[in-house]
C-alpha cells in the first residue's frame, strides 16, 4: 500500500517544506527528508532563531538544541550544542552511532568532530552587531510571536506511511547561559508513534516542557482524537497550568496517520507550512486568545 507523502512544518518556512515534500515525492523516507528540510533553515543566516546566524545568549555563544526521531521510535538529541550549524545532524548520529539519546555541551562537541563535523563559528557579523545593541540596555522582554525563538520543527510521512520528526532551534535570543528549551526534549519538543501520528511544539519552551504536550498529542490520537483536537488540548492543559498564558506564545502542528493535519495556539499569529501533492502551503492557525 503506498501513502499520500506530506510534509507539515511549524511557522512560515516555504523553502524548508519544499525540500523535504520534494524530497519525499522522489521516493525518499521521512527519516531523510525532515533531516534534509530543516537543515535548510539551520543553513540560512537570515533567520536569527535556527542554526547559524542564531541570537546568542547572554555571555554573546550561540548555542543549539535539536532532535529527531524516526519511525521505530529511535531517538537522538544535542543541547547547548556550539560551533556546529547542523544540530540536526549531529543529533542524527546522537541517535544512530551511539547508546545514548542526549548529548549536551562539550561532549556533544566532541562528539560533532569525531564524526567529521567541522568546527564552524555560528556567529554572523548581523548576530554579533544585534547582541551589541542588546548590551546597551540588557533587556529581556519576549514579544508574542516574534520572541526570536521560532523553532522549525518538522514531520514527514512518506510513501510508504512511515512517519519521522525533527526540532531545531538556537533557543530564546538573549537567554541565559545553559538554558535548554523544549525542542530537543523527546516528548515535550517533539514526540510520534508511526502507528499513531506525531507533534511537534513551538513558542515558550518552559512552558511546553512543563505540558509535555507533543506526547499528550499523540496519545490523545491514539484514544482516537483527531490532530486538531488533540492539539486543543494540549493548548488548554497550558492555559490551565500557566495564569499569565496571555504573555505568550505556544503552539502545535500534528499528523496523524491517514495524513490528516491539525494546529492549534494561544494567540493569534502562529501559521505552519505543509506540502502535498506539490502545493507549498501556509496555513494560519486557529487560536485560542
Amino acid at each position: 500500500m503506498k501513502f499520500n507523502p506530506v510534509t507539515i512544518a511549524t511557522w512560515n518556512f516555504p523553502n524548508a517544506s519544499k525540500k523535504a515534500g520534494e524530497m519525499l515525492a522522489a521516493g525518499a523516507t521521512a527519516l531523510d527528508a525532515v533531516e534534509q528540510g530543516v537543515m535548510v533553515e539551520e543553513a540560512d543566516i537570515r533567520n536569527t532563531t535556527v542554526g547559524k546566524g542564531g541570537a546568542p545568549d547572554r555571555e554573546g555563544s550561540v548555542t543549539l538544541d535539536a532532535c529527531i526521531m524516526n519511525p521505530e521510535g529511535d531517538a537522538g538529541a544535542v543541547v547547548y550544542l556550539k560551533n556546529n550549524t547542523h544540530a540536526v545532524s549531529v543529533a542524527r548520529k546522537v541517535m544512530e552511532e551511539t547508546p545514548h539519546v542526549i548529548l549536551a555541551g562539550e561532549g556533544a562537541d566532541q562528539f560533532a568532530r569525531s564524526q567529521g563535523f567541522e568546527k564552524e563559528e555560528l556567529l554572523t557579523d548581523a548576530s554579533k552587531a544585534a547582541y551589541k545593541e542588546w548590551l546597551k540596555k540588557k533587556e529581556y522582554k519576549p514579544i508574542i510571536n516574534i520572541e526570536n525563538h521560532d523553532t522549525i520543527g518538522m514531520l514527514c510521512m512518506d510513501q510508504e506511511g512511515d512517519i519521522a520528526g525533527a526540532c531545531t532551534s538556537s533557543g530564546l535570543s538573549y537567554k541565559m547561559n545553559g538554558r535548554v528549551g523544549d525542542s530537543p526534549i523527546i516528548g515535550s519538543g517533539l514526540f510520534l508513534d508511526n502507528e499513531v501520528g506525531g507533534a511537534v511544539a513551538t513558542g515558550m519552551g518552559e512552558a511546553i516542557l512543563k505540558s509535555v504536550g507533543s506526547f499528550l498529542i499523540v496519545e490523545l490520537m491514539r484514544q482516537g482524537r483527531t490532530p486538531q483536537k488533540a492539539c486543543e488540548e494540549a493548548i488548554a492543559r497550558i492555559i490551565k497550568q500557566n495564569p499569565n498564558y496571555k504573555d505568550f506564545q505556544a503552539a502545535f502542528i500534528a499528523l496523524n496517520k491517514e495524513g490528516e493535519v491539525g494546529s492549534y495556539c494561544i494567540q493569534q499569529g502562529f501559521s505552519y507550512m505543509k506540502y502535498r501533492d506539490g502545493k507549498n502551503e501556509n496555513f494560519k492557525s486557529a487560536y485560542y486568545f
